[in-house]
Parts: structure tokens; sequence; C-alpha cells
């Protein structure tokens, strides 16, 4: 079984996908939009795939799916015409730059019954599964989030409004991590050091005390300051159990000694082959995380955005 599939957003994280979609053979791109004229037009020629001009023309397509590939800002009503097209859709993270437009499209995914996906792709790693194996049955008692980066290249990342803020944009990927490896986070208490930079006000650092519904303690510690990415990733401490976890390694320490290992899995491949299985049929994979799913991170990044901007403890919706 084949599919067909259209794509919107050209930008970087739009063009790996539709590199990777294009890659598959059980995949047809049929087309690219984007909202800048012009801006998939190099993308689409490298790959010979139309460009076209509009969502609702693309919707209008015969499409299976929908893959959206937008900044935080552009989210919400791209989604919400795709559930009334009836359509299966992928969407980046984050959900969108705010919890309420979240909330919205949650709704309407629900009501429709559509399958969906994000692009939480460190979930597809065959190192957290085996990072949950480590910590089975095993308390954790600390739990340590640290994502280490530069202002990336868009214009739009360094204002709140258009990106939500590190956490919500980037840190949002260690989040999920720890709602996989230690449960769910029931209240955070947050603080941020204000841009130094005339140009971005996105904080320069956000520090954030977490309280996790099993009683473990978190802390998250995140800076944009950098010149180039530096560390992201998460450290558990369970009794008796290390895990320390990045995109690119996994190391665990126990009473049976030290295991270090590299993910045998391309996330960033898996994430986009994993929804394409469902959509042909066939069994989902453990790593895909639907839209509902996406939106308890969602939730608990934008909690601590809160609490950075109130200084103030919020507790996490269920």
């Amino acid at each position: 079984m084949s599919i067909r599939v259209g794509l919107v957003g050209a930008g970087g994280v739009g063009a790996r996908h539709a590199r990777t979609l294009a890659g598959l053979e059980d995949v047809e791109l049929v087309g690219i939009v984007d909202a800048l004229p012009g801006a998939c037009d190099a993308l689409a020629g490298q790959l010979g795939v139309p460009v076209v001009d509009t969502l609702d023309r693309l919707l209008h397509g015969a499409l299976d799916a929908v893959w959206l590939c937008v900044p935080p800002f552009a989210h919400g009503e791209l989604e919400l015409a795709v559930v009334r097209a009836g359509l299966p859709f992928f969407v980046e993270k984050p959900l969108a730059a705010d919890l309420g437009t979240a909330d919205t499209v949650a709704a309407s995914v629900a009501a429709a019954g559509l399958p969906t996906a994000t692009g939480y792709h460190w979930r597809h790693l065959d190192t957290v599964a085996r990072a949950r194996e480590a910590l089975a049955g095993v308390p954790p008692r600390l739990v340590s989030l640290t994502w280490q980066d530069k202002v990336p290249p868009p214009d739009w990342w360094r204002t709140t409004r258009l990106s939500g803020g590190q956490v919500v944009e980037q840190a949002t990927h260690v989040l999920d991590l720890a709602r996989v490896l230690a449960g769910e986070v029931v209240e955070v208490r947050a603080a941020a050091a204000p841009s130094s930079d005339p140009g971005r006000d996105v904080a320069d650092a956000t520090t954030a005390v977490l309280t996790f519904a099993c009683g473990a303690l978190g802390t998250l510690a995140v800076t944009c300051t950098l010149a180039a990415k530096g560390r992201a990733g998460i450290e558990v401490a369970a009794d008796g159990v290390l895990v320390e976890l990045t995109e690119t390694s996994l190391r665990v320490s126990g009473a049976g000694g030290v295991e270090e290992v590299q993910p045998a899995v391309d996330g960033r491949l898996a994430v986009d082959r994993a929804f394409v299985d469902v959509l042909c049929g066939r069994p989902a994979a453990p790593g895909v995380v639907d839209y509902a799913e996406a939106l308890r991170t969602h939730r608990l990044a934008c909690a601590v955005a809160e609490s950075a901007r109130n200084g103030s403890a919020v507790r996490v919706p269920a």
C-alpha cells in the first residue's frame, strides 16, 4: 500500500521531513505549500514535487494525510482546516506558541477521531527504550534536565509571542522524556534571567524545580546564550541506578557496572516512518506520540513558562 501526502512549511524542519517522505517507497509527496511566496520553490525543484499556492488547493488534492511543519505561531487554523477536510496529520513540535491554541486543536482532533502524530522524535530512539528498561520497577528520586544552546537562525525564535520561548520550543523534548522516564509532573516553580540582547525577548536562561506525582524531584536548566549547541539531555537518579540520556548517547550506571551505548535508530527518520506505517494500516510503533499525548508535554512546558513569568508555583493541568 502507498499513500499520498502533502506538506505545509518549507523551512529547515519542513525540508527535512520532505526529503524523508520523498525517499520512502510507499509515500507519494504530491505537493508543498508555504506561506511565503517562493519559499518552497528550491525544495520542490530538488525533489520533483509540485508547489501548491494555497492550503485549500493542497487539501483538495486527493490526499491521505498532511505534514504540518510550521513555526509555533502559525499553528491553529492550519490544523483546524486539515481536521475539517477529514485528513490525518503529522505536526511538528511545539504544538503552538501558547496553550489555548493547542487545547482548541486537541478538542477538534478528538471530536473527529483522526489519527495524528507529532515531532517528538527522541521517543523513537532505541536508547530511550533501554533507559525505560533500566528504570523499570525502580523508583526515581531525582531528575535533571538541561538544554544548553545558541539562538536559532529564524527571526521569529527571538520573540516569545511567536516562538513560545526556549522552554516551549526547545526544552519540550527533554520535558517529554521526563514524563516517559519518571512519570507526570504535578507542579513547577520556575525563574528566568531576562534577555541581555535588545533584539530578543526570549530569556537568557530559565531554571525550574519540578515535583513529580511519584514523589521525585526534578530540575530544569536551559540557556540560549552559547555560540554553539552544548548539552541537551536528561539524567534520572533512581534507587541504585543512574541513567544519563542524550539524543546521541546513553549511559546506565548500576550495581552491575556501567553500560554505554549509542542509538542504532535515527529518530528524525523513524518519526516519519512510524506515522506512515500507521496510515498504511500497520501496527503503531511504541514511539508514536499522538496529539493528545503531545498536549500533556505541551501543558508541562507552558506551565514552566507561566511560572517563570509570574514567579510563583504553577500546578500542571492533569
